[in-house]
């Protein structure tokens, strides 16, 4: 068995865990302490938060999307890989240490998304860009957690709660959609995205592009009237 190596690690601004990248041979691991994140062998669910949402949109003509979380740039990569040149999309990362993998150790994972120029890469809190966006992206596709809780710090709560949703719905264009990636199936967050003015289908989908375990997307739709 070849061991992991520890290729860096990074505190999370108002966590208690840091973020760790391993490699072991080809194999890629990103891991919150010791609980795994993501793992570059199970892309597919990630790959599915973009594309399911680019299917529900369709064209688009001058599409402005928002990604929070680069991870190892999965999202980002079949999002550009599905708009079309006049396409842009910001991507905010709170680790400044995960956009410097993504550029090093990573880069080949994503066919080096982040140079790619229709992507803008930000430092920021994704929960700020939303706020300050009202009525800017056709959109907003969320991967910071493992499901609609604060996992890797306690304020990214905020996103989830009725108040961080209804900033999300503000910050989409008519028509635009919210889509949010979990771990896991959560009834009762499907019933708020409902509740804050959201047309909601919640999509399983395998974490690998055929295998793995089912994880959830929920595709959150602002309506056009």
């Amino acid at each position: 068995m070849i061991p992991w190596v520890v290729l860096g690690t990074a505190p999370v601004p108002g966590g208690s865990d840091s973020l760790r990248l391993l490699q072991r041979g080809t194999e890629f691991s990103i891991q919150l302490g010791h609980n795994e994140l993501m793992n570059s062998r199970l892309s597919g669910s990630e790959e599915a938060l973009a594309t399911l949402t680019a299917a529900r949109l369709g064209l688009r003509t001058n599409a402005c999307w928002l990604i929070g979380g680069y991870g190892m740039g999965f999202t980002l990569r079949a999002a550009l890989d599905a708009l079309p040149a006049e396409a842009r999309i910001v991507l905010a990362e709170l680790v400044p240490a995960v956009l410097d993998w993504g550029r090093g150790p990573l880069a080949g994972l994503s066919s080096e998304a982040l140079s790619d120029p229709r992507a803008e890469a930000r430092v920021a809190d994704v929960a700020a860009v939303i706020r300050a966006g009202r009525g800017t992206y056709d959109a907003i596709l969320l991967d910071v957690d493992n499901g609609p809780d604060g996992l890797t710090r306690r304020a990214n709560d905020q996103l989830y709660d009725a108040a961080g949703l209804a900033a999300a719905r503000a910050a989409l264009r008519p028509g635009g959609v919210l889509a949010v990636w979990s771990a896991h199936p959560d009834p009762a967050f499907t019933q708020r995205l409902a509740r804050g003015g959201f047309r909601v289908e919640a999509v399983g989908v395998r974490a690998g592009r055929s295998r793995g375990a089912r994880h959830t997307i929920w595709l959150a739709e602002r309506p056009a009237r």
